[in-house]
């Protein structure tokens, strides 16, 4: 009696195990008969759709209606959405009745970057898509040539500093990425610009700026300096549009990381121009 109720037991068992090999088998033989795609962050500024997607599959040579579901390479279909300039990521689902789930997330912009003739968007990990007419996005506009030494990522954290505060998002118009020591700020105000330095302390140069705009450009005029540079230590320097550059020390806190000037009242630049000391 017992050894007979072990034996029903291990039949039952194989019979249960044939039954769910036989289910997959034939899960997997059947045909997918629809893609079913989902923009998982879908608002007012999407710019993919299903249609997009399914040709963007098709030209990288993944046909999926009428092949068998259990064919299909999931892990496959995923890595060719996530190399799309125009999505962030992509996931596959095998459904019941032949269907195929594929979620998407369309990329996200963060700034939009002009090299020359070439425009295009950038995400928070570096992604690039190419700008075009049919969208726009309002983000950040950043002016210059990148590379993978230097990403345009770089300048993220000091975006994301100026958006996240109400005057300086109202001041700021556009950057200017010359090279890793000269990233230029393009205010509203019309008249100059203004060299941050490089992308560290930015906190430090903004309040200087401001306190200089409060506190010097209404006694000089708006119209007295082409560029303003925060990058030196504790001092905003003034360039003249008669080319003369003048010191203004600025009582602020001192950031270990911001540029810092001979100890000398006056210092000739490589341009030959001079920078004068006020004290």
């Amino acid at each position: 009696m017992k050894y007979a109720r072990y034996i029903i037991i291990i039949v039952l068992s194989c019979v249960l195990l044939w039954g769910v090999v036989w289910a997959k088998g034939k899960a997997g033989a059947q045909v997918c008969t629809e893609v079913s795609i989902v923009v998982e962050n879908y608002d007012s500024s999407t710019f993919v759709n299903a249609e997009g997607i399914m040709r963007y599959l098709d030209q990288c040579h993944l046909r999926l209606k009428g092949t068998p579901i259990g064919e299909i390479n999931l892990k496959q279909v995923e890595q060719a959405l996530a190399k799309s300039p125009y999505l962030e990521s992509g996931e596959c689902v095998r459904c019941d009745g032949g269907v195929l789930l594929v979620k998407v997330r369309q990329l996200v912009p963060v700034m939009r970057v002009i090299d020359g003739d070439r425009m295009y968007y950038v995400n928070r990990e570096g992604k690039q898509m190419p700008a075009s007419t049919s969208f726009s996005s309002d983000v950040p506009i950043v002016k210059g040539h990148f590379n993978a030494t230097y990403p345009p990522t770089r300048l993220l954290p000091m975006i994301n500093y100026v958006k996240g505060d109400s005057v300086l998002n109202a001041l700021v118009a556009m950057f200017e990425y010359r090279d890793s020591n000269n990233i230029y700020m393009v205010p509203n105000i019309a008249g100059h610009v203004v060299n941050m330095g490089d992308a560290m302390g930015f906190e430090n140069k903004f309040r200087k700026l401001l306190l200089f705009y409060q506190k010097v450009m209404p006694e000089k005029g708006w119209n007295t300096y082409d560029t303003i540079s925060v990058k030196w230590r504790h001092q905003v320097v003034g360039n003249l549009r008669n080319k003369k550059v003048v010191v203004h020390e600025v009582d602020t806190v001192e950031e270990d990381n911001e540029s810092t000037r001979p100890d000398v009242i006056t210092a000739t630049t490589p341009d030959g121009l001079n920078y004068e000391g006020l004290t």
